[in-house]
């Protein structure tokens, strides 16, 4: 993927679910949408399925496309492929941005998440979750805080790349 989504930011939601997406994240959705053309709304899907998380985590169309292939080259009637079929096909909410830069948020969704008057938006890279923002600040940042209280004072974060590889 081209582009790649980056930054967090806090947004209201409304009573009917509407919560407005970042402009940056639109740009992204945009590029991330072979049909979309200048002056239609972009598609993508919102996966809310795994009760571990706490989060709804949004694909572009060619992040989800790039998934499908994925779950599509595992042997048929797999115990994998069973497990990722009702992730990111059953559990999942195929949607677009509407005219003014908003989603719809379902209150399926927002329920599974316990949302209410806001939404915390965080990038990671090639997706983007939406976050109630307590949660987020409880569960996800205690976890990374706690990793990262773990290593040396010295620690040089770019090391996690090393020997990463590339394309």
């Amino acid at each position: 993927m081209a582009r790649r989504f980056r930054g967090e930011s806090h947004h209201k939601v409304d009573s009917k679910g509407r919560v407005s997406i970042p402009a940056s994240f639109r740009r992204v959705l945009e590029a991330g949408d072979p049909s979309w053309q200048s002056g239609n709304n972009p598609e993508l899907v919102i996966v809310y399925g795994d009760h571990r998380r706490n989060f709804l985590e949004c694909y572009t169309i060619e992040a989800i496309d790039e998934v499908d292939d994925k779950i599509d080259a595992l042997p048929r009637g797999s115990m994998e492929r069973k497990l990722l079929q009702r992730l990111f096909h059953g559990q999942s909410f195929p949607t677009n941005v509407d005219e003014t830069g908003r989603l719809v948020l379902p209150a399926k969704l927002r329920k599974k998440i316990d949302l209410a008057d806001e939404a915390l938006f965080f990038a990671t890279g090639d997706t983007f979750q939406i976050w109630k923002p307590e949660t987020y600040e409880v569960e996800e940042l205690g976890k990374v805080e706690d990793f990262m209280d773990d290593l040396p004072d010295d620690f040089d974060p770019m090391q996690f790349l090393d020997g990463a590889g590339g394309a």
